[in-house]
């Protein structure tokens, strides 16, 4: 079971696996950071959104969250691009 509200229907095999592998990352916490913003985002990502995205979440678990987190900074080339915007994204939903 994933956390997704999202149906794949209509999406490029390349954005099926993409919204796939965002929901099913290893730790609960970055499923929902990834799947989240990929359920919103992930029909209007350009090829260059996916290549970043795809390129990102080559980094392990432990290291994206502490970069979600803020406990740690993300490393040369991953931290501007889809980071910025996965984070911004975080942070709008996150309640006041």
């Amino acid at each position: 079971m994933t956390g997704t509200t999202r149906s794949s229907e209509g999406l490029d095999d390349r954005r099926k696996r993409l919204l796939f592998r965002c929901w099913h990352r290893g730790t609960r916490e970055m499923d929902m950071i990834l799947g989240g913003f990929a359920d919103v985002h992930i029909a209007a990502l350009s090829d260059a959104d996916m290549t970043d995205l795809e390129s990102l979440m080559e980094l392990p678990d432990p290291d994206l969250y502490a970069a979600f987190s803020g406990a740690q900074p993300l490393v040369s080339p991953y931290e501007d691009g889809i980071f910025i915007r996965i984070k911004q994204f975080l942070d709008a939903s996150r309640p006041s």
